[in-house]
Parts: structure tokens; sequence; C-alpha cells
């Protein structure tokens, strides 16, 4: 099939900005912190499946100690510290602005690379690093300036919106934490699903017994019960997130060069402009969309 690639690609960027939206969703009706545990239960058992289907095993039995530890902790970096922040940026700011803020985590991921794997950093990805960070800050510049000219009438809100974006920021920390870790769990041409699949096993792991230690094991689930839309959505929101969208990405990644798939799958600040405006009836100024499309370009120039 002509582009499958680029259509999987797309179809990643599309499944992770309405994933985005349905976990925006329920975090605000159960709390980021109840998402995440939620999900991650839901993301390992549809994984183990696929992986099922794929290898006839449930988990990577092969798999020695040493990629189990380098996974599980960028499991632990990625999935439970990264998006419990992210998670929790979609309840303070909403999708739009945290999927901008995660454009950070390329450019945190070169850096982070550069410094702890010894690659370096060309002229044209130091160019892709400024420009993004020149386009997120067009935008926050705009909306600091509405916050702050409200901030005697609503003082909660601008504090509302420094502290989401602070959690964007350490979301997109987190991520590129844990894929510099995942690279030294994935050397010998290790399976990306069964990578994908240990990464969340440790992290649902770690945050179940967080919730067994601050004796929260039944409210989470007696809460999940007495919201069952809010349930829907976080199942609709793994679906398309850890798993529809993790999956395309994987087949971008085989059928067409990395520069474009990566570029391509990463359109979701874009496509949430229009998901924003019509679902959460958000103002998106031309400011906004003008800073959206230069980090947007800087991304493009990190990948290419």
């Amino acid at each position: 099939m002509p582009f499958i690639g680029e259509l999987a690609a797309l179809g990643t960027s599309l499944c992770f900005s309405f994933g985005s939206t349905f976990f925006t969703f329920s975090g605000r009706m159960l709390g980021s912190v109840i998402v995440n545990r939620s999900r991650l239960v839901m993301a390992v058992l549809m994984v183990m499946l696929m992986h099922l289907l794929l290898y006839g095993q449930l988990i990577p039995l092969d798999a020695g100690a040493d990629r189990w530890i380098w996974l599980g902790l960028s499991g632990v970096v990625g999935l439970v510290l990264g998006d419990t922040f992210l998670l929790q940026a979609f309840v303070l700011i909403g999708p739009r602005l945290s999927m901008l803020m995660m454009a950070l985590s390329p450019v945190l991921g070169a850096v982070l690379a550069w410094v702890f794997l010894g690659e370096t950093l060309a002229a044209q990805e130091l160019l892709g690093i400024g420009v993004t960070l020149a386009g997120i800050l067009v935008v926050i510049s705009e909306r600091r300036a509405d916050a702050s000219a409200a901030a005697e009438a609503k003082p909660t809100d601008n504090r509302s919106y420094m502290i989401g974006l602070l959690c964007g920021l350490g979301g997109a920390a987190g991520q590129a934490g844990g894929l510099v870790l995942s690279k030294f769990g994935l050397g010998g041409d290790f399976p990306a699903l069964s990578a994908n699949l240990m990464r969340l096993l440790a992290a649902m792991v770690v945050v179940w017994i967080i919730a067994l230690v601050n004796r929260q094991l039944v409210s989470t689930v007696q809460t999940l019960r007495q919201n069952p839309r809010a349930f829907m959505l976080v199942l609709g929101g793994t679906v398309l997130g850890p798993v529809l969208g993790v999956w395309l990405s994987l087949i971008a990644v085989q059928n067409t060069s990395v520069g474009v798939a990566s570029t391509l799958s990463s359109l979701m600040p874009i496509f949430l402009i229009p998901i924003s405006y019509f679902m959460f009836k958000e103002r998106v100024t031309k400011q906004a969309v003008i800073g959206t499309v230069i980090a947007f370009v800087g991304m493009v120039l990190l990948f290419v």
C-alpha cells in the first residue's frame, strides 16, 4: 500500500490528539493520579494481548535482567513521573498547551543524549532547538499576558496556568529521560512492542504500590465504579494513545524514514488547535497559531 508509513504517522498524531482530549475530560472528573493508575492497567492488558498474538508470550520471557532494569527505569521515569505531570497539565491548561509543552521533549532528549550518551548536536539540531523554544515562548507570552491582566480578579487562574506550564515541562522532561534510559535496554534489535510492554509493566507496578502504601486501592476502584462515563473516557484514551497510537508509530517507522515518521507523528499541537476550539471552547489567537507552527518547524529541524 503506497504511503502506508506516512498515513500511519498521521494516524499516530490523530490518535494522540484525541487520546489527550479524552484524558483531559476524564482527568477533570477523576483526577490525574487515578487516570494514570487505571490507564496503565488497561494498557498493560491490551499490549499483553498484542504481545501474545505476535510473539506467543504474554510477556517477553527471554529478556535479560539488564533489559528489565533499564526499561523498568525508563517506564518509571517516563510513564509514572512524566505522564503524571502531563495528565495534571491536561487538567490545568488543557491538551493544546500541554502537548505544545511536550514539544520540548525532543529538545530535552537531544540535550540529555549529548550529555549522557555522547551524541553530537549538529548545527541544524541546535537551530531546531532554538526555533522550538522561540515558538513555545511566543505562545506562552501571549497566554501569560492574558493571565496577568486577569490576575487581580482571578488570582487562582494565573497560579493554575503557571503550575500547568510547569507540569507540562515536567511531562516533557520525564518523556525525554525515559527515552534516553530506554536506549540502554533496546540494543540488539530487541522488539519495540516487548520493550513497551516492559516499560508499562514496571510503571503499573510502581503506581499501584504507591496506591497501596497510601491506602488508596479501594478508593481508586470505588471512584472508577461511581464514574462509568469517566471510566469509558480513560478506556478510549488508552486505546487511542498507548495502544493504537504506539502501534501506528511503529508501522510508520517500519515503512518510511525516521525523519518523516517523527515529523508527521508530532502534529498533535497543530491538530489540537481546532479540537480545543470546538471541544473546549478555547480561544485560539493568531499569535498562538503562529507560535505553534514555529515550534513545529523547530521539531522538524530536529528530526530531519
